[in-house]
């Protein structure tokens, strides 16, 4: 079994960030083939790249090839740290998909956190819709939603249980919607 290091486009990061996904696709490397069970460091694109999370190259009926023609690779999340990245600037990343050193992918590995026992979560959107029955007011919610997206529609998330905790989020980063705050800066 080898190790890899795959790099996210920065593109598709952000969307990893933003939606659950159980497999990550990406391009493959001329002349670079993962085999199924392969172990996988997932690194974010950018001058220092940082370790994301774990994975493993998962089975493929048929390979896919993608729009350059080479293979693309699909890889089954192990271990998220999305909200924790490790500075993994020690790897030497010369293409989107690189061999890594079994000691370098160990020692990367153990650092990288994630999961951590998993709590219940509040998560909402409240959204003021007129509309002249309810069936047609959950309609223009969800076109809303569609139309708007993360990227305008703040998500407000606590621990069930300590509601008192609510924090908004935009684009999956917290975000303060309080205008008298913005005020004062």
């Amino acid at each position: 079994m080898a190790q890899w290091a795959v790099t996210i486009p920065a593109d598709r990061w952000a969307t990893e960030r933003l939606f659950h996904h159980d497999t990550l696709t990406v391009a493959g490397t001329a002349g670079v083939a993962p085999a199924p069970g392969d172990e996988v460091l997932l690194v974010t694109e950018g001058a220092t790249p940082h370790l994301v999370a774990l994975g493993v190259v998962a089975e493929q009926e048929s390979r896919r090839r993608g729009a350059h023609g080479v293979p693309e690779v699909e890889v089954a999340y192990t271990r998220r740290s999305f909200d924790a990245p490790v500075a993994a600037g020690e790897l030497a990343l010369d293409a989107p998909i690189t061999a890594v050193d079994p000691e370098v992918f160990r020692r990367l590995a153990a650092g990288l956190g994630g999961d951590r026992d998993k709590q219940t979560w509040l998560v909402s959107l409240d959204l003021p819709i007129e509309a002249a029955t309810p069936a047609e007011a959950v309609r223009q919610f969800w076109s809303y939603v569609v139309e708007l997206g993360p990227a305008e529609l703040p998500t407000f998330v606590s621990p069930s249980g300590d509601e008192l905790a609510m924090q908004a989020f935009v684009l999956g980063e917290e975000a303060n919607l309080d205008p008298e705050e913005d005020e004062e800066d």
